[in-house]
């Protein structure tokens, strides 16, 4: 289970990396924006960036567990991987 949650951090980062323009979350979950008096002025506006924000880092890490699970599914039908034809964990038949 840590191998796989280390694998999984690290396409999340290195997704992120591929990311022009990834926002980010203050200390009170505020999105950081151009505008620090939007908070102020248009709180509504905030929580919506905010929300937008959350949202694209769930993408990020629900692409990072379907990378994962596709290279394990690879790996277990590559003759590489050890598997035999019958074999549970993988294989063909």
């Amino acid at each position: 289970m840590v191998d796989r949650r280390q694998r999984i951090h690290e396409l999340v980062v290195a997704l992120m990396a591929c990311q022009d323009d990834l926002e980010l979350l203050s200390e009170d979950g505020a999105a950081l924006g151009p505008n620090p008096a939007e908070v102020k002025h248009h709180p509504g506006e905030a929580m919506k960036r905010s929300q937008r924000v959350i949202r694209r880092y769930q993408a990020l890490v629900h692409s990072a567990v379907t990378l994962d699970a596709l290279i394990d599914q690879e790996l277990a039908g590559s003759p590489l991987s050890g598997a035999q034809p019958g074999d549970p964990k993988g294989g063909s038949g």
